[in-house]
């Protein structure tokens, strides 16, 4: 049994300060999926929390079933409460609200942490990849959300197409077509299409 599940079931069984080890053991990566699904890394931070939440009270209130692993819940419910947010986001520019930075918007300079190449890069070559991320980054917020969402937990976030399906409740066959999609989305974009 996986540390995440044992904390878990300690949750389930009235454990409240057991969550605090499903926060330690996941919140990086969990983070890190709800930036890159957003793109703005204090909306992440919030989705997450709200994520954590809404995982503590299914926990507390026997709503997870254990059809999954932990790690495959908690990714859905981030997923989730990332795409809630995007939907929020939409709403609100339709009324003319505003909303932040466009989905999947790189972040600015001294923005996030960007690691420096190991080799000497020089400005011009740092500026073009700075404007090439830029630019993916904007293809990306241009797909439908089930597309960005089925590429990033598949390409960036590294998982099984079986584990995107299950996160996304969707099939293994749906979530190959939304990848295949995406991809040629993003093909023809680069190719000037």
């Amino acid at each position: 049994m996986s540390g995440i599940q044992a904390a878990c079931e300690a949750v389930a069984a009235g454990d409240a300060a057991a969550f605090s080890r499903v926060v330690e053991a996941t919140s990086a990566r969990l983070f890190r999926l709800a930036a890159r699904m957003l793109g703005d890394l204090g909306e992440a931070e919030d989705v997450l929390q709200d994520a954590y939440v809404r995982a503590f009270d299914a926990l507390r209130s026997g709503r997870f079933d254990g059809r999954s692993s932990p790690e495959t819940w908690l990714y859905r419910v981030v997923t989730n409460a990332a795409l809630d947010a995007m939907r929020a986001r939409k709403r609100r520019r339709w009324w003319g609200l505003g909303g932040g930075k466009r989905q999947g918007q790189a972040p600015e300079e001294g923005e996030g942490e960007m690691a420096e190449p190991a080799e000497q890069v020089s400005s011009a070559e740092r500026l073009a990849a700075r404007e090439a991320l830029r630019e993916l980054s904007g293809w990306m917020a241009d797909l439908p959300d089930e597309q960005r969402t089925a590429l990033i937990l598949k390409e960036l976030e590294g998982l099984p197409t079986s584990e995107v399906a299950t996160i996304m409740g969707s099939s293994v066959g749906a979530v190959e077509q939304r990848l295949v999609r995406a991809r040629a989305t993003l093909r023809r974009r680069s190719e000037g299409g």
